[in-house]
């Protein structure tokens, strides 16, 4: 049979032509011109925002090199903060010692009350409340983290710290041969109270997450796991639970880092005394954020670096907290949402 003249005949299996060069914007998917846009965009967004990060890391190292440049005492470990010098002739003398044991200590205590009970509120409302219901007990969480931080605290003042007496004598009771609930009496306004307001500042945040990862969860999971016979809590615990692992780690580390930062209903509850006392229900203790908000506006601008410095401090714990966060999620990565 004739070949048409028109017909191309097959190229040789050697022939191979090199394919035409692809941009990055063409490999990317942005062949259109508002992809190219939006790509400049979230590229651009994600440049400032490391700018201003290292802008604001710039800032505070430079001040705190001023301030600490004449400082006599130790800065980790000094129990004093005496910018002015009052007590040394002139001299600075200042560290941040109390203020990190009573910022870890009293993040520590608001997450350890927290957590707990803002997983059982996420899961009641996904899994057990009725429609009905759960949605105004939803609407409810949502408000509380619309209260201003002046509320809680002056609540925290006048209402929750007048009340804590009958509870702390009751740890002292049971509980005081530890050391760390040993209570001898005055007004309740220690770490211990200031986390318990912290848990209630930070509860909303934590349910929230956790609520929307559990309905995140796949409804074949938990079919299957009923059609085996489990019950309804074992279906939590082998199908909702480990999907929703790394949500919740992610909740619990955006709640400490609102206690972490916490400032006007901390500095409304707490006695600030630069004291490191070993029970949590002793008056006194601080937190940097406390410390600035109540020192600022007399400092002098001496005193302002040196407030400063101790900023730098929470500013690196803060990324310290989201990096440990983030290595945690990456390790137990087969649990979460996207890999389920």
């Amino acid at each position: 049979m004739d070949i048409p003249s028109n017909t191309t005949a097959p190229r040789p299996v050697d022939d191979v032509r090199p394919a035409a060069p692809v941009s990055k914007a063409v490999a990317r998917g942005a062949t259109r011109p508002g992809d190219r846009v939006f790509l400049g965009l979230s590229r651009g967004s994600g440049i400032t925002l490391l700018v201003i990060m290292a802008a604001i890391a710039a800032f505070l190292t430079y001040r705190t090199a001023l301030a600490l440049a004449d400082n006599t005492g130790n800065f980790l470990t000094t129990f004093e903060w005496d910018p002015a010098g009052a007590t040394t002739g002139g001299k600075p003398y200042f560290g941040i010692a109390v203020l990190v044991f009573g910022t870890v200590v009293s993040s520590l205590i608001a997450l350890a009350i927290a957590v707990p009970v803002a997983i059982g509120i996420a899961l009641f409302i996904s899994h057990y409340a009725p429609r009905k219901l759960a949605a105004p007990i939803a609407y409810v969480i949502d408000l509380l983290a619309a209260v201003p931080s002046i509320v809680y605290g002056l609540w925290g003042a006048l209402v929750v710290a007048p009340n804590l007496t009958g509870l702390y004598s009751w740890l002292d009771d049971y509980f005081g041969w530890t050391g760390i609930f040993e209570y001898q009496g005055g007004a309740p306004r220690s770490l211990m109270t200031v986390g318990i307001l912290l848990a209630i500042m930070i509860l909303p945040i934590i349910t929230n997450v956790s609520r929307e990862v559990f309905l995140q969860v796949p409804k074949m999971h938990e079919e299957a796991a009923l059609a085996l016979g489990a019950t309804r809590w074992e279906v939590i615990r082998m199908s909702v639970l480990p999907f929703g692992r790394s949500g919740i780690i992610s909740a619990s580390m955006l709640g400490l880092g609102r206690a972490l930062g916490e400032t006007i209903a901390v500095a409304t509850v707490l006695s600030p005394t630069f004291l490191i006392s070993a029970s949590v229900l002793d008056p006194g203790g601080g937190t940097f954020a406390q410390n600035i908000a109540s020192k600022f506006n007399e400092a002098s601008e001496y005193g302002r670096d040196a407030l400063i410095a101790s900023g730098l401090v929470l500013f690196i714990i803060t990324l310290l907290v989201n990096g440990a966060a983030r290595m945690i999620i990456a390790r137990r990565k087969e649990y979460s949402g996207a890999n389920a």
